[in-house]
């Protein structure tokens, strides 16, 4: 039986999806997963999106909180790369839930998905 999670991992989950429970971050994080591993200047990801600069720094402020995402200064210039080890633990807690333990959702349907 697969190790159980302890509170206050269950906490850091609980708010890393609170922190993409918006639409705009939720955007944000596919965007910077689809640019994975170079990640986007923050124009571009606003350019992109279509969402005001100042707006935006408060989206990316919450994910990088998180832990979602990371930043980079090159120059004058950010770059936000999606944090692909902290999502990979967030669904490997998920997975361990509902693919593991009750079987609630068959693995080979998850992987079916992501292909």
């Amino acid at each position: 039986m697969p190790k159980q999670p302890d509170p206050e991992q269950i906490i850091r989950f609980a708010d890393m999806f609170s922190a993409m429970g918006t639409e705009p971050r939720l955007r944000i994080m596919q965007l910077l997963l689809s640019a994975h591993p170079e990640g986007m200047v923050v124009g571009d990801i606003g350019s992109e999106l279509e969402i005001p600069s100042s707006t935006l720094s408060h989206h990316l402020d919450k994910l990088k909180n998180e832990d979602l995402v990371k930043v980079r200064r090159e120059g004058t210039f950010l770059w936000y790369t999606a944090n692909t080890g902290a999502l990979q633990e967030l669904l490997g807690f998920l997975y361990a839930e509902c693919c593991t333990r009750n079987r609630a959702v068959k693995p080979e349907n998850i992987v079916t998905l992501c292909k």
